[in-house]
């Protein structure tokens, strides 16, 4: 590459298609779980669900015939939801799902009654996802991408779609600064207290087979402080994230990781954790990484060695 071209990252990476597939299985999970009974129960003060008046009437499950045979209805709409959600897990053709997927986060979003704020932000990621999917001709999202000299078209939806996972990242960033800062003003997060009611509620506290292990660490002063300090700590490292060394991002990401994993065991916020997994993939891994599923058979320096991002390779076009 001649000196002063300058190079952009692709954003058809495997990692890419990592938080696809973490969003797709959280909204999947919701839905296949989740009977129709309960997720389009009637709510007080809100009416029946789905709602179907306004920019909400475009969702599917508007379609379902009214009557005694709705949640029949529904209950097909839903398993044909769970099977397009399955498809776009597995990385099959992105560009052919990329609306699907944004159109099904949009009604499981406007239409069911039991939200638990993965649903909202599966809807966010996804439609920030959708620019890169548009512009992504692999059969499988798991594929390296082309290394070929892109056509002008091509270039132009690689722009577009490292552009909106710039914007997907900043998201991630102002919603973790979110998340921690407005936690401050509040005494129980002051002084080490808050995971006692978390652990303790009814709603959110641990299943019954982890209770006596959460309960253990919570009765405790240093316990309960740690859990309640810890997840204010890693907040606040992954809305910097993006300010820090890449060696250090990665260890912000597994934290992370582990941080929702958590979430998802004691609470049962799945679909959240998924989803917001699939954030944090992005916001940490480098721009145009893909994990390095192959063989390192092929030669390679020692200052090439050096120059990979781990855990895998980077992909740049010139633009």
């Amino acid at each position: 590459m001649s000196t002063g071209t300058r190079t952009m990252p692709l954003p058809w990476t495997n990692l890419y298609g990592l938080a696809r597939t973490l969003v797709a299985l959280g909204t999947a999970g919701t839905l296949a779980f989740s009977s129709a009974e309960t997720l389009f129960r009637p709510v007080a003060t809100v009416g029946p669900h789905p709602p179907c008046d306004g920019f909400a009437a475009a969702s599917v499950f508007c379609f379902a015939p009214a009557g005694e045979e709705s949640y029949t209805g529904l209950a097909v709409l839903k398993w044909a939801c769970v099977l397009v959600l399955l498809v776009v897990a597995s990385g099959w053709r992105p560009r052919l799902l990329a609306v699907p997927h944004l159109y099904v986060n949009f009604s499981v979003f406007t239409a069911i009654a039991i939200g638990d704020g993965g649903d909202q932000i599966a809807l966010v990621l996804s439609l920030l996802l959708t620019l890169p999917a548009l512009g992504d001709g692999r059969r499988w999202h798991w594929q390296r991408p082309d290394e070929e000299e892109l056509s002008r078209s091509r270039r132009a939806w690689a722009v577009l779609g490292i552009t909106s996972v710039i914007v997907l990242r900043l998201q991630m960033s102002v919603l973790y600064f979110q998340a921690a800062v407005a936690k401050l003003p509040h005494a129980e997060w002051h002084d080490g207290t808050a995971m006692w009611y978390w652990g303790n509620s009814l709603h959110f506290g641990a299943p019954p087979w982890m209770s006596p292990a959460v309960n253990a660490v919570v009765s405790t002063s240093w316990g309960v402080a740690a859990l309640t300090w810890l997840p204010l700590v890693v907040e606040m490292l992954l809305c910097a994230s993006l300010l820090l060394p890449q060696r250090v991002r990665w260890h912000v990401m597994w934290a992370g990781l582990f941080f929702h994993l958590m979430i998802a065991v004691v609470m049962g916020l799945w679909s959240f954790a998924l989803a917001m997994s699939g954030g944090v993939v992005l916001l940490c891994a480098p721009l145009g990484a893909h994990l390095a599923l192959r063989d390192r058979d092929r030669s390679t320096s020692a200052e090439e060695e050096a120059a990979l991002p781990r855990p895998g390779g980077k992909e740049a076009v010139p633009v």
